[in-house]
């Protein structure tokens, strides 16, 4: 049984088509034996650990590794942004030879290569000693079980960042829950406004996800002790709930619903069609990179909006993590660059100030050079303070699915067509649930 599944979720973890953190780059056209190392060695005597990572900014962090450690140098190169990377991975997975020492994931992909024995169980290798260093929620991403087998990076807890001279030229108040939310927009139109407060992408995926999670909405139930057993729960009231909340703003005509990421909607997020962008924490370092230097815009940022008479939620979009593969034969060496090469202030102040990264490293995440930062693309705002601190100490942490990419595929596929009026919310979340349920069984699981 439990061949069968791994054979089966090769296909699926080959992982999410949009990235949950600031962009890197790469063009993703070598092949796995073809990279090599990008940076310079500095000590040709020490050991070398391969990694594979697109972090923006990543080769400062790199080279400051290198310069301070003579037991052990860094080889790094880019195999891609997100799914290209994964797709290498699976590759030399399933070829048993090519993949890298270390790997970069994102948190959402963990359970797909941990279901296929392709990453390490850092427990025996003193991870315990630096789960202190990490938040709860971040450090139960990267656990399955019991066994641990990831270091948090960095993180996506969310907030909202907002027009300020949109809403204080339209005489609308910034919303703090989510009915506030839905009034602002209908404001904001009856006002003249002629964009939208917002978009919901029906291709958000985790975007999505998150939104539904703050509801209450716990989609998956799912043991590694057990790999054979899966919970499913995509219909569930909170879910619906959302689901009609956003789509009865999109039919007033009040939200958007262009795809994520797109040319399209990376223009309007600048051009002052959008009022607002819900955004993860590494949305400002995303965001500033579009916009013109000169623009007139006033941006700010405040606390994602809550359920009104409900208690409050804390969400995260995105996050990514370092993995020690399975595939590599100097393990203790590797779990050490998991574990250091963003475990210093210097690291990380190249990560924040270069990479625009959101820190999981509680010694610079709590510290007072993070909270204090002042932001020149939000006019100074001290924008870690004001929101994404408190955002990502209330982060509780979420179960992903194994097959967590066919899942967000659907999801986008049922969002759809309720966005062409084909059916109802309510049975595009009946029938999500009866896609998954039936993949899951197919490919040899138990859905509880």
């Amino acid at each position: 049984m439990r061949t069968r599944i791994v054979a089966a979720t090769a296909v699926t973890a080959t992982a999410l088509a949009l990235t949950a953190c600031s962009p890197g780059g790469g063009d993703g056209t070598a092949a796995p034996e073809e990279l090599g190392c990008t940076n310079t060695i500095v000590n040709e005597d020490a050991p070398q650990v391969t990694v594979w990572a697109w972090y923006p900014a990543f080769e400062e962090v790199v080279d400051l590794f290198n310069e301070t450690h003579d037991d052990v140098q860094v080889c790094w190169s880019n195999a891609g942004q997100g799914n290209d990377e994964y797709t290498r991975f699976s590759t030399a997975i399933d070829a048993g030879t090519g993949a890298p020492d270390v790997i970069m994931l994102e948190a959402e992909v963990l359970q797909s290569f941990i279901i296929r024995d392709s990453l390490v169980d850092l427990s025996e290798f003193g991870a315990e000693e630096v789960q202190e260093d990490y938040t709860e929620g971040a450090w139960k991403d990267v656990m399955s079980g019991d066994g641990v087998y990831a270091i948090p990076v960095d993180g996506g807890p969310m907030g909202m960042l907002y027009r300020q001279d949109i809403f204080d030229e339209y005489g609308v108040a910034v919303p703090t829950t989510w009915e506030e939310f839905a009034t602002a927009a209908q404001q904001l139109k009856d006002a003249g406004f002629e964009g939208f407060i917002a978009d919901y992408p029906t291709n958000g995926r985790a975007f999505n996800q998150a939104l539904f999670a703050q509801k209450g909405s716990t989609p998956w139930e799912f043991d590694p002790a057990d790999p054979t057993e899966i919970g499913i729960e995509l219909n569930d009231d909170a879910t619906k709930e959302v689901m009609d909340y956003w789509f009865d703003l999109v039919d007033k005509g009040l939200v958007a619903t262009d795809d994520a990421f797109t040319t399209d909607y990376n223009a309007k997020l600048v051009d002052g069609t959008y009022a607002v962008y819900l955004a993860a924490a590494w949305g400002p370092g995303y965001l500033s990179g579009l916009a013109e230097q000169d623009s007139d815009a006033v941006w700010r940022a405040a606390p994602i909006p809550q359920w009104e008479g409900e208690e409050p939620r804390q969400i995260n979009w995105g996050g990514s993590t370092f993995a020690v593969t399975e595939q590599s034969e100097q393990k203790e060496l590797a779990a050490q660059v998991a574990m250091e090469i963003f475990g210093t202030e210097e690291a990380w102040t190249i990560g924040i100030e270069q990479g625009a990264l959101f820190p999981l490293w509680r010694p610079i995440l709590e510290s007072d050079y993070f909270r204090d930062l002042e932001y020149p693309f939000f006019n100074g705002q001290q924008i870690n303070k004001d929101v994404f601190l408190e955002a990502a100490a209330g982060y509780e942490g979420f179960t992903f699915s194994p097959f967590q990419n066919f899942a967000y595929d659907k999801l986008t596929e049922q969002q759809f067509s309720v966005l062409q009026g084909e059916k109802s919310t309510e049975q595009a979340a009946d029938d999500l649930q009866q896609q998954v349920v039936d993949y899951a069984t197919e490919q040899g699981f138990t859905v509880k």
